[in-house]
């Protein structure tokens, strides 16, 4: 299958750890040129080295960036054009969240949730599309979550979250769909770096791993139909699908890459 992807222009928010960094590392072994667009730029930086030293032809350069700061994020647009002439595809990877009863949780916390998991991809989407509209081009894939098409246990405000996402994603499908842009959201079952990967400091698993026991995992691993957990490479080979060429009749669609936790 011809994806397409060869010398394409890419920016992967949250590339430097878990799913962002296969996501990455994905794109790259297909020959396109990568932003990596990181809270923590450190660990995008150690990423960009994996990848220069895979003997990949696509560049990757990291932009220390804030998805919940529009004034942040235009910028790294901005730098992105600048640099590589275009953008072709948007990954809105970032996510952030604390396994929490609702009424535990303190307004901080899905403050931030809201911030990153919603306004993140609102600002990203906002900053990149009109260059995509004037260039009548462009394929977004958001990364959200069955949570939110189902509604998850200890997790209210980031199920509304990452549901917002597919909706505002499928709406600005509509909008947009005259200028030839696609939007598609895929839906990643839980995914637990292992103990021994690089994560960042600004990482949501550095406190979720204590929740996620072992005796946890192997309840959650009776709950998908193919009873284990997924990778990260597993979601990132349908991230890639859905942004090539090879998808390019696909707009406005949902994918669940959760083992069949949910068949919708």
């Amino acid at each position: 299958m011809e994806l397409g992807l060869d010398g394409k222009n890419v920016i992967i928010t949250g590339g430097g750890s878990n799913i962002g960094r296969s996501i990455v590392h994905a794109f790259a072994n297909e020959g396109a040129n990568i932003t990596i667009a990181e809270l923590a730029p450190e660990q995008g930086e150690k990423v960009a080295l994996e990848v220069s030293q895979s003997g990949v032809s696509g560049d990757v350069r990291v932009i220390p960036t804030d998805v919940t700061d529009q004034s942040s994020v235009e910028k790294m647009v901005s730098e992105t054009i600048n640099s590589m002439g275009s953008v072709d595809i948007l990954v809105n990877n970032v996510g952030w969240t604390v396994d929490r009863l609702f009424l535990d949780k303190p307004r901080s916390e899905y403050e931030k949730e809201v911030q990153v998991n919603l306004w993140g991809a609102i600002n990203c989407i906002h900053a990149v599309l009109p260059h995509m509209v004037e260039r009548k081009t462009g394929s977004v894939v958001s990364i959200s979550s069955d949570a939110g098409r189902m509604g998850e246990y200890r997790e209210a405000v980031y199920s509304a979250c990452k549901a917002g996402v597919i909706a505002l994603s499928k709406a600005i499908a509509r909008e947009t769909g005259r200028y030839g842009l696609r939007f598609n959201m895929v839906c990643p079952g839980l995914i637990v770096p292992p103990q021994g990967e690089d994560i960042s400091s600004e990482s949501m698993w550095n406190e979720m791993r204590d929740i996620f026991t072992e005796d946890v995992l192997e309840k959650v691993e009776r709950n998908y139909i193919l009873r284990r957990m997924g990778t990260s490479n597993e979601i990132a080979n349908a991230v890639v699908f859905l942004a090539s060429d090879a998808a390019s009749f696909i707009t406005g669609q949902t994918l669940s890459v959760s083992g069949g936790y949910t068949m919708i």
